[in-house]
């Protein structure tokens, strides 16, 4: 008899992702790469359920609403979760996604989110810095864990607001954990309002959608090699 253990359970996303209405809006174009700002509620890839199948790159590829231009060969160097909105950079040949998934390996890449945490976080900056792992027997969550990978969240608060008790904190991640912000805001008792996968008993109410936005993306553009900066100021 065969027995599996939590690594190797099969795993089963039965998720079907609401439609998104929202327009993806290109903010800069050249012949080598994009820069987006996705909405939420968009996913980033087309899941294997044939219901998700809108998602960022299929837009990209097959053009969006009939109006926007399509981009065959767009390859997506750099993700977004689901709920989550903001800047991201599409490559729109193989070789720029090759020179961009060298610069997101490396971690030369730098990524700025804004989120509003529940309650009011005490230190007005600091590192969380907490392992992470992943479990098929929590997907599509992941965990805590000694065992896991090293992560390493920078933060800033930049307000402490009322009614309820809330702090907009700038998020500064120094490794690319899946749901790293997400778990390390939990983790040191500050969920990210609307989260569905890490919350609290009131944080996950307390917002209609995840309360998590990309702003900025610095990186080297592939092909001439300058500086890049993409911005994007958040809705909430």
């Amino acid at each position: 008899m065969s027995s599996f253990t939590s690594s190797t359970l099969p795993l089963i996303d039965n998720f079907v992702a609401p439609k998104c209405d929202e327009v993806m809006k290109i903010l800069y174009q050249d012949e080598h790469i994009l820069l987006i700002n996705k909405p939420s509620g968009l996913l980033s890839l087309s899941g294997k359920n044939v219901q998700n199948w809108d998602s960022v790159h299929y837009r990209l590829v097959n053009g969006q609403d009939g109006v926007s231009p399509a981009f065959a060969e767009a390859k997506l160097p750099h993700r977004l979760d689901l709920g989550t909105s903001g800047v991201m950079v599409v490559a729109l040949n193989a070789t720029a996604a090759t020179h961009l998934n060298k610069q997101f390996q490396a971690g030369t890449i730098k990524k700025r989110y804004l989120t509003m945490l529940e309650g009011w976080v005490a230190a007005d900056s600091g590192e969380i810095n907490a392992p992470i792992a992943k479990d098929a027997a929590l997907f599509p969550r992941v965990k805590i864990c000694s065992m896991g990978k090293p992560s390493c969240s920078e933060y800033q608060v930049l307000a402490r607001l009322s009614g309820p008790n809330r702090t907009l904190v700038q998020f500064t991640p120094h490794t690319g954990r899946t749901h790293q912000l997400r778990i390390h805001s939990l983790s040191f008792g500050h969920p990210i309002l609307g989260c569905d996968l890490y919350h609290s008993a009131r944080s996950q109410q307390l917002a209609e959608r995840l309360l998590l936005h990309a702003s900025d993306l610095y990186f080297t553009h592939p092909h001439s090699g300058e500086p890049m900066h993409g911005h994007i100021p958040s809705p909430f």
